[in-house]
Order: C-alpha cells, then sequence, then structure tokens
C-alpha cells in the first residue's frame, strides 16, 4: 500500500481584533502576525466578495459606483472563518473571510487604484451610483 504525500498547508493569518471604527466608515483588522489594517468601508463594498459584485466569472464582475460615503452598519461572524458586512446601501450578501480580509489590507493601495481607474474606464463616478 503507497502512502499519499502529506499535503502541506500554509497557516492563514488569524484575526485577533476586528473593530468597527467609531464613525463606520472602516473597519479596524489585526491579525495575529502583526498585520494591522483599517480597510476603508468603500474599499470593502466595491470589492465585497458577494455574486452581485463578483458575478459567477471575471466576465461578470462589476464595477460599483457611488460608494464615497457608504457606511458599515454591522458586522456580524460567520462561523469560525469570516464575517458578514451589512452596509448602510442595504448591501450585505458579501461573506469576508480573514484571508480575503489580510489580502485587501496587504494591498489596499493597489486595489482602490484598480478601482479608480475601473472607475474611469467605465465612465462610473465615486459620488454618483452606477454598475458596470
Amino acid at each position: 500500500m503507497l502512502n499519499a504525500p502529506k499535503e502541506v498547508k500554509a497557516v492563514a493569518a488569524w484575526p485577533v481584533e476586528i473593530r468597527l471604527v467609531k464613525d463606520r466608515r472602516a473597519l479596524h483588522v489585526t491579525f495575529d502576525d502583526g498585520a494591522d489594517f483599517n480597510l476603508s468601508a468603500e474599499l470593502l463594498r466595491v470589492t465585497s466578495p458577494s455574486a452581485e459584485v463578483q458575478g459567477h466569472s471575471e466576465a461578470q464582475r462589476k464595477t460599483v459606483g457611488g460608494k464615497r460615503n457608504v457606511t458599515i452598519l454591522s458586522v456580524d461572524p460567520v462561523g469560525n472563518y469570516a464575517v458578514r458586512l451589512g452596509f448602510d446601501d442595504m448591501h450585505n450578501t458579501g461573506i469576508y473571510s480573514w484571508a480575503f480580509l489580510h489580502d485587501l489590507g496587504s494591498n489596499a493601495e493597489r486595489r482602490f487604484q484598480d478601482y479608480l481607474d475601473e472607475l474611469q474606464a467605465k465612465a462610473l463616478d465615486r459620488d454618483k451610483p452606477g454598475m458596470r
């Protein structure tokens, strides 16, 4: 009988604190690897891992405009692996895994610039609602 090779899994960073900032415009997340992020509500909303935003393929992914002033209404645990965020525009279907939040925080500047570039390319605006 052959032994299957042992699977090596990287241990993902685990959040030690998740706190909604007082004005509800950011989520502060601290991880056990020392990473510490203040994630804006706007970035969290426009990168939502929901099917509404991400679609079911890259071709279906949407760019969402008009979210500059969005706020976070709720932060609810989903099992022991994620949180569901509720926003004041009534979007609440995204489940934000620890890995997603860590990646988003690590790449926030680039991800936000990508978002701004997409808005411009699709003639959308941070202040006017729209989706393409």
